[in-house]
């Protein structure tokens, strides 16, 4: 049987890393205090702030966006709910990308969602009713949003949106892989594109170094000239403090691994720590940690779609507000992809700059290369004699430490190493109180801290499991998955079933459905006759 290196070899033609959607959001931080509000339609030259004001700059940007919409000659649609933007705005972008040119605005979307706006009203409590005193609050409320579907020579599909309502956000979508087409189309170099990603390329090796996909930052650029139209709606007043922008997504993608395994017993949904139901499928949220994140015991949880027919297996570990998932795109390529939708969850700031986009990228892929990792350490052949010996019983550390023995079969060995091979360790790692929570779940009985450090303390010493720099985590190591993984597939998969279809108290109607059951019966039978005749004979 060919092992995992040379299923790689054979099968995998083309192996492409790369950061794939890219959600900025553009805020005024002047607008984002009562205070600053407040100033801002003072200096529109309104009397008195109020959100009414704000309704009429609103009613006029909008108007502004439509009569210039018209004298554009930009198609508009108002979309209904449930239906699919991209989908209808995709034949006019295509029209767009193959008439080619300097880039144009191909739609003009207005959809209704919900957003946060500021809102006022008069105080409960005024000692001047002549004078009224107004209270400032953000409130959800549903609006009109403005999507702006484009085409750029550079980036290739885009769009951006706004809505006209008070602090006025603004939104840029990107895509890393149309950015890479681009660049590959005017280098020359034939390629074969999937449904955003790639099938094949005429140069695998590599495109040049003027290539490589930008940073988030180059996006920064084509928004600040979008949202100029957005910033004529504020004058003449001008609200302190300019534009910033932050990132909202970016995930980063790579395909070529065509091996899923979620773990052993390959159960139809794994769920890690955070008891918690979730709220639909797949899970929210997911992510992976170059650093070592906040204390999150119950931060993590792994949801995995079984292999059936007509079913697309799909794998997706969560991580506070973070996901990451595998699946195949199309049925051709192995996808897998970290979404980081808050870079706080890693101590990353959200400000566009160079540092922070290479330190968001770094733990994406990091991400990424670790679970490929997982699995590959999955697949490999099982430890051979002398290190399972070595496992199992006593032994010592080069530093001459004691290594008490994990015994095969031992309940709450059995139920440390199932709790361990979770893949969201492999996105934050695992602590001890943690390893508690799940531990104590598997074995039905209490399951303190103290003996938690003891487990901890013979896995390490063992080689199982590493402890993270500069922090309370751990990670397995390539010895302890696959460890792991022989002690719960043999327990889990040959051990516990052969020992109950060969228990001699099973029903008869039962054990007639096994041929293991049956085979073993006669095999007992014909012992017993042997053995019943010889005794005669003697």
């Amino acid at each position: 049987m060919a092992d995992y290196a040379t299923l790689l070899r054979d099968h995998t033609t083309l192996t492409c890393r790369s950061v794939d959607r890219i959600f900025l959001q553009a805020y005024v931080p002047g607008l984002q205090t009562p205070g600053g509000v407040a100033r801002f339609l003072l200096q529109r030259g309104y009397p008195f702030p109020s959100s009414a004001a704000l309704g009429e700059i609103g009613e006029r940007y909008a108007d502004e966006i439509k009569r210039w919409a018209k004298a554009e000659g930009v198609p508009v649609r108002y979309f209904k709910k449930g239906e699919r933007k991209e989908a209808i705005a995709e034949p006019l972008l295509e029209a767009a990308a193959a008439e080619g040119g300097q880039g144009r605005v191909v739609m003009l979307g207005i959809a209704q969602e919900k957003a946060s706006a500021w809102r006022s009203w008069r105080s409960k409590h005024q000692p001047f009713p002549s004078r009224p005193q107004m209270e400032w609050g953000k409130q959800m409320t549903y609006v009109n949003h403005f999507y702006w579907y484009l085409w750029d020579p550079d980036w290739g599909k885009a769009f951006w949106k706004t809505n006209t309502y008070c602090p006025y956000p603004v939104w840029l979508w990107l895509n890393g892989h149309e950015w890479a087409k681009r660049q590959l189309e005017k280098a020359g170099i034939e390629y074969q594109a999937l449904d955003n990603g790639f099938r094949s390329c005429a140069d695998p090796s590599g495109p040049p170094a003027d290539l490589r996909p930008p940073g988030a930052w180059a996006g920064g650029e084509l928004l600040l000239a979008l949202v100029l139209a957005a910033a004529l709606a504020l004058r003449p007043g001008r609200p302190s403090g300019g534009l910033r922008l932050r990132p909202l997504r970016a995930p980063v993608r790579g395909l070529g691994h065509p091996r899923l395994r979620p773990a052993p017993g390959r159960p139809r949904l794994l769920r890690g720590p955070d008891p918690r139901p979730p709220r639909h499928w797949p899970a929210p949220a997911g992510g992976a940690g170059l650093r070592s994140p906040a204390d999150a015991p119950h931060a993590g949880q792994v949801l995995h779609q079984g292999r059936h027919r007509g079913v697309d297996p799909q794998i997706s570990c969560t991580y506070k507000a973070c996901r990451i998932k595998q699946y195949f795109k199309e049925g051709r390529a192995l996808r897998t992809e970290t979404v980081i939708a808050d870079t706080r969850d890693f101590g990353i700031g959200r400000r566009v700059c160079a540092d922070n986009w290479r330190a968001l990228r770094g733990v994406g892929e990091n991400a990424n290369r670790r679970l490929c990792d997982a699995q590959a350490e999955d697949a490999r052949p099982a430890p051979d004699v002398v290190t399972l010996a070595q496992v199992t019983r006593p032994s010592t550390t080069p530093d001459g430490l004691h290594a008490p023995a994990l015994c095969f079969g031992d309940p709450r060995v059995m139920a440390i190493l199932t709790a361990l091979l979770l893949f969201s360790h492999v996105v934050a790692g695992f602590r001890n109180r943690g390893l508690v929570e799940l531990v104590g779940n598997l074995l039905d009985q209490p399951y303190t801290t103290r003996q938690a450090t003891y487990d901890l303390r013979r896995l390490r010493r063992k080689g199982l499991i590493v402890r993270l720099p500069h922090s309370q985590r751990y990670q397995l190591t390539s010895l302890g998955r696959r460890v792991a993984v022989l002690f719960t597939k043999a327990h889990g998969r040959v051990l516990a079933p052969g020992l109950a279809l060969l228990d001699p108290a099973l029903p008869p109607d039962i054990a007639t459905r096994s041929p293991l059951g049956q085979a073993w019966r006669r095999l007992d039978h014909a012992l017993d006759d042997f053995v019943a005749g010889q005794l005669i004979a003697a």
